[in-house]
């Protein structure tokens, strides 16, 4: 094999298992991500209920104001949590 023949190889080497971990980073990063907004997700439907027990103990009364509040409130949780991937080293 030539020189430029190795150096190629090596490079190419480089550069799958550079792929490799950014798969696993990325991969990790799902499955946390997945993981915490369905703990959120219980947790908040956990508390809504017992808000409206205490309240008046039948299901919650939600208009579609407070839906449309709720909804633009998460978008713009997630365009937060979006925006810290954009932050350099």
């Amino acid at each position: 094999m030539s020189t430029t023949a190795k150096k190629v190889d090596q490079t190419l080497n480089q550069e799958l298992a550079a792929m490799e971990d950014t798969n696993d980073w990325e991969t990790r990063v799902i499955v946390v991500g997945g993981i915490l907004g369905a703990v959120v997700g219980v947790l908040t439907s956990f508390l809504l209920i017992r808000t409206s027990k205490e309240a008046h103990a039948g299901p919650p009364a939600i208009t579609t104001g407070d839906a449309f509040k709720v909804g633009i409130t998460a978008i713009g949780l997630v365009r937060s949590i979006a925006a810290l991937g954009e932050r350099q080293r």
